[in-house]
């Protein structure tokens, strides 16, 4: 059962503080009296909005004294942080306390959840086995404690993020991450997002279920919503090491996450922060929690002053320049006769993920990405300082504005939610997901 669930308008920082202090009390009681050596698993820096880094921190400074205490961001395959990114994301921890998942060399092999069960969760449209790679240092260090720390938003692979993403994704290995991806793209991007257990979810669950039972572990998810002056503060804490934890903490952020419309938009705007997203990898969450709130026709604005690269790695990269975003049909006709597809099948999800499906225009400002490049991967190119004068960001408020005659929908942090008119969200194919 959860131990701690508490939801408020506002959780400020005392409370949040208030509410470690009796984790850890809770910790001591269940998992260890008194754990000697520790493992806090945080996200990286792209979701450093949701306050999880100085969490991390506190937690940290209150074990230190007694234990050996290290961090392992769970960067799944994003890019390692460099020292200043850590300083910046997790204060004061020691930079050598804090070690780079490396999802290639790093992990071990620990079972699968077999492809029969794939089968049946996915409807059929998955009919392979996902094999469980995991961190080395998580399954074969010894650990008397591990917290994992994470933000509960829609998510467009698993329905919500965080929970047991944190292991099979975050610290997940390159076949894992492959194949899972590759089955969450054909399960549709559209029935994944804010369903509470999507097909792969629920092969995570089965995972966890027969995999992870030994590990001394609890999850302490945070939901984050809007205040009555618009800003973006944490609603929703959640500890506990079972099912009905993130169930908790996924119903909170449906609740306050989720915006709903009558009619599709013909215009949005969004800000994608440049000290977050330096790829679109990452920045493409514009168009991932977007994408069910866009009229036919319509146009999604990126503005994404921190872009200077398309993948997280250097292969990544080459491969979506490569290919580009060009709608499932196309990406799954190449996938069936280019190895390199079948090799980073993660990322060929991600092209069939990033498409609109030629549904709606996607035209991106990046601030270190030339217009050659952006048109190379089939988005449209806007100047940033152009779009930065078209829409004046730190004058604008979320939600419908106009200026200089354009009217449009704006969205300052849309990897903190979903956006989706009434038909999107509730008539949706295919009959994925579980409430």
């Amino acid at each position: 059962m959860p131990w701690i669930t508490e939801r408020a308008t506002s959780l400020p920082r005392t409370r949040i503080q208030q509410l470690l202090v009796e984790t850890i009390s809770q910790a001591r009681q269940r998992i260890c009296a008194k754990p000697k050596r520790v493992l806090l698993l945080p996200p990286d820096i792209t979701r450093m909005h949701s306050g999880a880094g100085w969490i991390t921190e506190i937690i940290y400074q209150m074990l230190q004294d007694e234990a050996d205490v290290h961090v392992i961001p769970t960067l799944g395959q994003h890019e390692p942080h460099t020292r200043e990114q850590n300083a910046q994301m997790f204060g004061s921890i020691p930079h050598e306390k804090i070690h780079a998942h490396d999802w290639r060399n790093g992990c071990v092999r620990v079972g699968e959840v077999s492809a029969s069960y794939v089968k049946d969760a996915t409807k059929g449209v998955a009919d392979w086995s996902f094999p469980i790679w995991l961190n080395r240092s998580l399954m074969e260090d010894k650990w008397d404690l591990i917290i994992n720390i994470g933000h509960v938003v829609p998510h467009e692979v698993l329905g919500f993020a965080n929970h047991n993403k944190n292991y099979f994704i975050g610290l997940g290995g390159k076949e894992t991450i492959c194949k899972t991806h590759l089955a969450a793209a054909m399960c549709g991007i559209e029935n994944n997002l804010a369903n509470l257990i999507t097909p792969v979810r629920q092969c995570f669950n089965k995972a966890e279920e027969d995999l992870l039972g030994q590990l001394p572990d609890v999850y302490l998810q945070l939901v984050m919503g809007r205040d009555p002056k618009g800003n973006l503060v944490q609603t929703g804490f959640h500890v506990g090491d079972d099912l009905e934890t993130y169930l908790n903490a996924a119903r909170q952020a449906r609740e306050q996450n989720i915006t709903v419309f009558e009619k599709p938009l013909e215009k949005v705007v969004c800000v994608m922060q440049g000290d977050e997203f330096f790829s679109t990898w990452v920045a493409n969450k514009a168009i991932y929690r977007t994408r069910m709130a866009i009229a036919d026709g319509g146009e999604l604005i990126i503005i994404a002053p921190g872009l200077k690269r398309f993948g997280e790695q250097p292969d990544v990269d080459a491969f979506i320049r490569k290919y580009g975003y060009v709608g499932t049909p196309k990406v799954m006709e190449m996938y069936r006769q280019n190895a390199d597809m079948q090799d980073l099948a993660h990322a060929t999800a991600h092209l069939i993920h990033g498409s609109s499906e030629g549904r709606f225009k996607i035209t991106y400002a990046p601030g270190h990405v030339s217009r050659e490049e952006i048109e190379q991967v089939n988005f449209n190119y806007l100047d940033f300082n152009e779009a930065l004068r078209r829409y004046p960001i730190d004058r604008l408020h979320e939600g419908h504005n106009e200026v200089s005659g354009e009217k449009f929908y704006f969205i300052p942090t849309p990897s903190a939610g979903l956006w989706a008119t009434k038909g999107k969200l509730y008539n949706r194919p295919g009959g994925f997901g579980e409430d």
